[in-house]
């Protein structure tokens, strides 16, 4: 089964928990043991696993990416969003989560996170849960 769900940014760079969702799309989807891929189709967004209990850690991952890929520099993409694009590619278009019992296997403080790197925008996120 493979669904698409819509992600509303407000901010340049932001991480926003989808994990719910997610989670929701897998229990529609009635697979009981299987896999479950999130895929964003944007080249200049992304989706990473990582802390959900403390927001900060989300913050400092979005802090340290805009030190280490600055929104300003000598690119050569004259759209004016390169940051976004390298960004993009640092932090990967998917992520491939076990499903066991019908629920994702995450770890106790893990989320599911869509990353903005050029926003705010519409954004879409595809979810493909397949059974094994």
């Amino acid at each position: 089964m493979t669904k698409e769900m819509t992600v509303r940014t407000k901010k340049r760079n932001e991480f926003i928990d989808i994990t719910g969702e997610v989670e929701r799309i897998v229990e529609e989807s009635g697979v009981n043991e299987g896999i479950c891929t999130v895929f964003v189709p944007h080249t200049t967004a992304a989706v990473t696993i990582n802390e959900k209990a403390d927001p900060n850690v989300a913050r400092d991952i979005v802090n340290t990416l805009e030190k280490l890929v600055p929104y300003r520099g000598s690119y050569l993409h004259a759209e004016g969003n390169s940051d976004a694009h390298v960004k993009s590619s640092l932090v990967g278009a998917s992520e491939t989560i076990l499903v066991s019992s019908g629920r994702l296997i995450l770890g106790t403080w893990q989320a599911v996170f869509f990353c903005e790197f050029d926003g705010p925008r519409t954004r879409r996120c595809i979810v493909s849960v397949n059974e094994h």
